[in-house]
């Protein structure tokens, strides 16, 4: 007996954050504005240390990639962050600096 199609469901959400991929979104921090972009982990080759919980992001582990919008400094400036760390930010003091 043949299968019946079954139809597509339209009903579901929009996740703006999918939408928008790697597209960077300003948000407030440590009294400054941040340029904030999630980054799916795939192309990343190295671990970094995340500033909020002091432990290590491996590489390809989907991540939060901010810098200061400010325009001053470089690429030095970027931090690496959990998603779940960048989330809680204001709950949590960084242990390093995070600027």
């Amino acid at each position: 007996m043949p299968r019946a199609n079954r139809r597509r469901r339209d009903e579901v959400p929009l996740n703006l954050d999918r939408a928008v991929g790697g597209a960077p979104r300003r948000e407030r921090y440590a009294g400054g504005e941040w340029f904030v972009r999630r980054v799916t982990g795939a192309s990343s080759q190295r671990s970094y240390l995340c500033p909020g919980c002091q432990q290590q992001i491996p590489p390809g582990v989907p991540h939060v990639v901010a810098w200061p919008a400010d325009g001053l400094g470089g690429i030095d400036d970027r931090r690496h962050w959990h998603g779940t760390c960048w989330s809680a930010r204001e709950r949590r003091q960084p242990g390093g600096s995070y600027r």
